[in-house]
């Protein structure tokens, strides 16, 4: 059993300096108030647009919280990664905690993959087209596996997306690897839904396809909904839209909470329920490479969400149980959750110290250029839909959101997959690649 409050304490050492407020303050300097400030005393109506209104300060807290909470899964579950599959473990075979710094976790694919992301999305704009991040992304030089290494390759090798991302291209297409890495579409997206969407269609695409696609737009939509929602079930719900209905994941997805409303103090009976739908039955195996498929463990993330009771602990403990991508799954139920509790409703020890410890794969600097990063693309991305920065009357800053509605990518799948759009890159492009074509892995 997990100790939470040394879990907790263990967690933050290396994460946070000894003056959290001066901190924070530096962070809003960071971030030149002009990104939104152009129009900043707008009513938060304009004609029959809706908005919604985020006290700048209150994005902050949770954005860095939902960052929090994958550090506290990595760093946690990362030995129980496949250990278990196909059965729930005993509590007495969930791991130790062993402290992780903050140096270590960055070198996980899952965070190594979104800061890359997020630097590309700085150095081009939120504007930037799929062939330009395909590009950057083909010249990273970090290690990875799956989906995410396939579709490198295959950009190394010439293969532009959407092809990148092809069944005919990528075995593991409809893995979980969009699923691990998009947690950050949402973080930089608070109450618009859509804009993870859009980032599916332009990051997604260069390493999944029909399921594995759109649990990573699925993902990304709890994310951006949990700035606003708290009550879980009815998050999930509010996410469900944004992937194609008849998709096999949305279909996952109305299960578990079909299933949790059914035995919602009996989370063991979910599981096997969900077992026996999606692990045992063929029907929905197809695209699955072993046990990487995107919607078992889209489920486990699930069931650790709506059992977890808004605990972190319980969140954390069910998750890991679940099995299979432990870590990742474990990681992102983590993620969501502290995105909407809020640095403010955790304990305070997790806000003791900040370690300005580099992140070596990513060249993004330390935590505190993390979310830098992440709040700058916020500012950007809600000016991009039509939004502002506000003032309050007591002269607080307030992010005014464009209520978006949410139009999913055309379903698709993985195993009867339309024919590739023959997408190369052109040999201006291939010149700007730094690893030669024969350099690649197939």
């Amino acid at each position: 059993m997990i100790n939470f409050e040394a879990f907790l304490m263990h967690l933050t050492l290396g994460l946070f300096s000894r003056n959290f407020f001066l901190w924070m303050l530096l962070a809003t300097l960071l971030v030149p108030p002009h990104e939104l400030s152009a129009a900043a005393n707008k009513p938060a109506q304009t004609g029959k647009r809706a908005f919604l209104r985020l006290p700048l300060k209150d994005y902050r807290d949770k954005m860095i919280a939902g960052w929090l909470g994958q550090m506290a899964g990595l760093g946690w579950a990362g030995a129980s990664e496949y250990r278990f599959s196909d059965r729930i473990p005993a509590e007495s075979e969930m791991p130790s905690w062993r402290f992780r710094k903050f140096s270590e976790i960055s070198r996980l694919p899952d965070l190594s993959v979104e800061m890359a992301f997020l630097q590309i999305l700085e150095k081009h704009g939120m504007a930037v087209t799929e062939r330009q991040a395909a590009i950057d992304f083909a010249n990273s030089d970090f290690p990875l596996a799956g989906a995410l290494e396939s579709g490198r390759n295959n950009l190394r090798q010439g293969i532009a997306p959407p092809d990148a991302g092809h069944p005919q291209f990528n075995r593991f297409a409809a893995d979980t690897d969009y699923q691990t890495v998009a947690d950050f579409t949402g973080l930089i997206a608070p109450g618009m839904p859509a804009t993870p969407i859009a980032f599916g269609e332009k990051i997604g695409r260069i390493f999944a396809y029909g399921d594995g696609l759109y649990a990573g737009q699925f993902i990304g939509a709890l994310y951006s909904l949990a700035f606003f929602e708290n009550e879980l079930a009815t998050l999930v719900e509010k996410a469900l839209p944004t992937i194609p209905p008849a998709s096999q994941y949305a279909e996952m997805v109305r299960d578990t909470l079909a299933w949790f409303k059914e035995h919602p103090e009996h989370w063991e009976k979910t599981w096997h329920l969900v077992q026996r739908k999606y692990r045992q039955n063929p029907e929905y195996q197809h695209g699955s490479v072993g046990g990487k498929d995107s919607k078992i463990n889209g489920a486990y993330i699930l069931i650790g969400l709506l059992y977890g009771n808004r605990n972190p602990e319980l969140t954390l403990r069910i998750t890991c149980r679940c099995g299979q991508d432990a870590d990742s799954n474990t990681a992102t139920a983590a993620g969501i959750l502290f995105t909407t509790l809020g640095l403010h409703s955790l304990p305070t020890r997790l806000v003791k110290e900040i370690n300005s410890d580099h992140l070596p794969n990513s060249g993004a600097g330390d935590f505190s250029e993390l979310v830098r990063i992440s709040e700058k693309l916020a500012r950007q991305g809600i000016a991009k839909a039509g939004g502002w920065l506000g003032r309050e009357k007591n002269g607080d800053e307030v992010l005014v959101i464009p209520v978006q509605s949410s139009k999913p990518s055309p379903l698709e799948l993985s195993w009867f997959p339309a024919p590739p759009a023959n997408s190369r890159f052109t040999p201006g492009e291939m010149n700007r690649l730094r690893t030669p074509v024969g350099d690649a892995k197939k």
